[in-house]
């Protein structure tokens, strides 16, 4: 404490802990803290405590900033933002909150953990710098409501999971649509994290945990580091929350069947946040608390989780950085990575589960059958868990990407996820390989604000590419490769092309008049014998090609000179490799 006088020590105790007693502590767990008193609570912890600070950081969608506080025990950068966070040899963690508020455990949670640092009730780590986002989606927190969690037991009132725009945030960290989320992107490349956490509550069937781990999958983030996170940092944690009687098991990955029939390890694509911290090499982990526990347990578990997670990050800290250091050293021009990945039945697990015994009955009300738990028939059964993932689809890294001057806003993304590039000073021409698209699926429903593609094939080739001044040369070998490729790559399940960026060349926008091309066409068949004889085995073996005159017009025009070269050409091209 600062300027405290021995003499004194009693009264002032009391007045600054009371001074730092959150709506969680005074309602016995029932409530939680809104926005403002969030805010307040930091902002205050910071003026008396040299050890805390707090930064206003970007903007979001609801209007209000973001802000960032950092626990470090030797902070030197007190209410300075610098260029790039300096950590001095340390490793950081960022915790992030509230990025569904109306799953508001981790905002409480971490509010007591930086109290509790601050004022020394629990050992600072060594090694470790805590960073936390307190309330991400703030405009979501500000639209506090007591019903919109229909399966939620507690607080008494929570925020709401869409922001001020109703975007889902954990689905924005590629596609970038919210400012919610290039605030994120410019608070996460200043910190550089080597942890993560992002804090949740689950909602898929009953058990008898309070907290389950959703770590980012260990295949996908690959090498050493995924190997590190399987089995040591995981098993690490499970084991000290066990001793602590607070049993964890993975993210229970099922929605309205029994658990012990086996479920799969979530895939946290580049979508979501663990899946996004995941493309820096960043170890992450989602806390998923049990929707049904009471609110005072998932907090405390919530809490607790972190300590131990902190205790372990400190304790193997030397480990965690050389790991990282090494692992852009994987991702060399011209090896493969892997773009999309299914489930490995051949390798799995057995997890020791504790739910509730299930069964399927009538239900009263369709006459259906229906789940139903049954609390007073606890269990401990052999669950299979399938945590292994295998590539189906895999790229070969090339030595850097061209995008073309007019896709600004592909290259404010890069900007904005601290990609380096360099800009061409005068046109040329380059051998490059090329994208065309082949085929690809489109969801029915609107997602998240756009009609997301999926099942994306393309056809490769090598082309003379002209190049324009201004355009822009991204070499892979950086930081940002795994973001590079996940992006730039169409095939890859978020990439830019799926979120629909390139929308505009999926659309033909010179055609042709039949009555004017009929006899053009004749004439280009004419000349072209090749194409003439394959236009006659088409028919041949086409019926339906045979009788649409319109189908005929239209592929002839497709092998002209007359058909647009941009259509269905993907605009980025690949460079060396």
């Amino acid at each position: 404490m600062k300027n405290l006088l021995l003499g004194f020590i009693l009264i002032p105790l009391v007045t600054i802990h009371a001074q730092y007693t959150i709506p969680f502590e005074k309602s016995n767990g029932k409530q939680t803290a809104t926005y403002s008193q969030t805010i307040h609570f930091y902002k205050t912890l910071a003026a008396e405590f040299p050890t805390i600070s707090i930064f206003e950081i970007g903007h979001t969608d609801s209007g209000h900033p973001l802000h960032v506080v950092v626990f470090n025990p030797e902070n030197d950068q007190k209410n300075l933002k610098t260029q790039k966070y300096q950590k001095n040899d340390k490793n950081l963690l960022l915790i992030n909150n509230g990025i569904h508020p109306g799953e508001p455990d981790g905002i409480d949670a971490t509010m007591l953990l930086f109290r509790d640092f601050a004022e020394n009730k629990i050992p600072a780590p060594k090694n470790t710098i805590i960073a936390t986002i307190p309330i991400y989606n703030i405009g979501g927190a500000l639209n506090r409501n007591s019903t919109s969690r229909t399966n939620q037991n507690g607080p008494e009132e929570y925020g709401f999971r869409g922001n001020a725009r109703n975007y889902d945030l954990n689905r924005d960290f590629i596609k970038n649509d919210t400012k919610n989320a290039r605030a994120f992107a410019e608070i996460f490349h200043w910190l550089n994290p080597d942890l993560f956490i992002d804090n949740h509550v689950s909602n898929g069937a009953d058990y008898q945990y309070v907290l389950t781990h959703l770590f980012t999958q260990h295949d996908k983030l690959g090498g050493g580091l995924g190997n590190y996170l399987h089995t040591s940092f995981m098993p690490q944690l499970e084991d000290s929350l066990q001793q602590k009687s607070c049993d964890m098991t993975p993210y229970v990955n099922v929605f309205n069947q029994m658990p012990e029939k086996g479920f799969a390890q979530f895939m946290d694509s580049p979508r979501y946040a663990s899946g996004y911290t995941t493309l820096f090499n960043t170890l992450g982990l989602t806390a998923e608390t049990h929707m049904l526990k009471p609110y005072k347990q998932r907090v405390e578990g919530t809490y607790q989780l972190m300590k131990s997670f902190i205790k372990i990050a400190d304790a193997d800290a030397s480990t965690i950085k050389n790991l990282r250091k090494n692992a852009v050293e994987k991702y060399k021009v011209g090896s493969y990575y892997p773009i999309s990945w299914e489930v490995d039945s051949s390798k799995t697990s057995t997890l020791k589960f504790k739910g509730y015994e299930g069964k399927m009955v009538p239900s009263t009300i369709t006459g259906a059958d229906r789940l139903k738990y049954f609390r007073d028939k606890p269990f401990i059964k052999d669950v299979t868990y399938y945590n292994h993932f295998k590539a189906t689809d895999s790229v070969t890294i090339p030595a850097a990407y061209i995008v073309p001057k007019g896709y600004w806003n592909i290259i404010e993304l890069l900007k904005l996820n601290d990609i380096e590039f360099s800009e061409f000073s005068k046109d040329t021409t380059i051998t490059a390989e090329v994208y065309h698209t082949k085929n690809f699926e489109t969801v029915k429903n609107p997602f998240e604000g756009h009609y997301l593609h999926f099942k994306t094939e393309v056809r490769k080739s090598t082309e003379n590419v002209s190049v324009k001044e201004g355009d822009i040369l991204v070499k892979t070998q950086q930081p940002g490769v795994r973001y590079l490729l996940e992006t730039l790559e169409p095939s890859a399940p978020d990439s830019f092309f799926n979120w629909n960026f390139f929308d505009a060349i999926l659309q033909q926008k010179e055609g042709f008049s039949p009555y004017v091309w009929e006899d053009m066409a004749e004439n280009f068949l004419n000349e072209n014998p090749e194409i003439k004889k394959e236009f006659e085995r088409k028919k041949m073996s086409d019926p339906a090609f045979m009788n649409n005159w319109y189908a005929q017009l239209d592929w002839i025009h497709k092998q002209s000179p007359y058909y647009e070269k941009s259509h269905l050409r993907y605009p980025i091209v690949r460079v060396g490799g």
